[in-house]
């Protein structure tokens, strides 16, 4: 499993590159200047631990791209639609989790364009050997801007088995049938791999073996011969390697509604 702890010394090697962290760079240096006299911060791995990332899901040109800030401490910057992070962030701080430490939490997402502006502030809590994803959400037309949390189940995969599961978040999509074929298959001939997946469900890890799919997304009861010509979501090559786990995120566009779009989370 690939492993990641955000401690004090590597935030500062990667705020120092963003002028947007000098504030937390003073921030972190008095803090690891207090030694022992302070308590550990939730990004030091010296304590019981959680994973956790974050994902942006936000439907607002304006607002939704951000600058996610977790307990004072930088957790990453310029976070456009449908990016995440500490993915997102420079070596050797990139993997799909960060490791924090146990307790209640909190994630203040900032516009880039103007940190003065608090999008969303998102309190969770993590729990020990749990892995989260905090998802930002909603945005069009004005909307509120709210989380919407997953817990991830992620035990390894073996070298010939891919584990795939699908975080349905496209509200104008409605309920759908999601299918998961061969590149190319006939869709008239195929069965849904999910059928009748409502607006913020979350699947379970469908587990497939090794090679390229294409997933494929209709309104849900499409009769067999007008699938095709309803399909409203299409990633036509995933490539999927061994031992490996994903996420198939559904989504509106950058400014909601259509068309829609999938991308794809690594979990493992």
């Amino acid at each position: 499993m690939t492993q990641t702890s955000i401690h004090f010394i590597r935030t500062v090697r990667v705020a120092r590159r963003l002028p947007w962290f000098l504030a937390s760079l003073a921030l972190v240096a008095g803090s690891a200047a207090c030694g022992t006299d302070t308590a550990a911060g939730p990004l030091q791995p010296t304590g019981a631990q959680g994973r956790v990332r974050f994902v942006n899901v936000i439907t607002d040109t304006t607002r939704g791209r951000v600058n996610a800030i977790l307990e004072r401490l930088p957790f990453g910057v310029n976070l456009t639609y449908t990016q995440s992070t500490p993915a997102s962030l420079a070596a050797p701080n990139t993997a799909p989790y960060a490791a924090v430490l146990t307790g209640d939490r909190s994630l203040v997402l900032k516009r880039t364009a103007d940190t003065t502006v608090t999008v969303a502030t998102i309190p969770f809590a993590v729990v020990e050997g749990q892995d989260k994803s905090i998802y930002a959400i909603g945005g069009a037309a004005s909307s509120a801007i709210t989380p919407f949390v997953t817990v991830d189940t992620n035990p390894a995969a073996p070298a010939t088995q891919v584990r795939v599961r699908v975080v349905h978040l496209s509200p104008t999509a409605g309920n759908v049938d999601i299918f998961v074929t061969a590149v190319g298959a006939d869709l008239a001939a195929a069965t849904p791999t999910l059928s009748n997946v409502a607006y913020r469900a979350v699947s379970g890890y469908l587990t497939v073996a090794p090679g390229t799919y294409q997933v494929r997304v209709v309104p849900a009861g499409t009769a067999p011969a007008q699938r095709a010509a309803n399909v409203a979501i299409n990633v036509a090559a995933l490539a999927l390697t061994g031992g490996t786990g994903r996420t198939i995120v559904a989504a509106d566009n950058a400014r909601g509604g259509a068309p829609l779009q999938a991308f794809v989370l690594s979990d493992r």
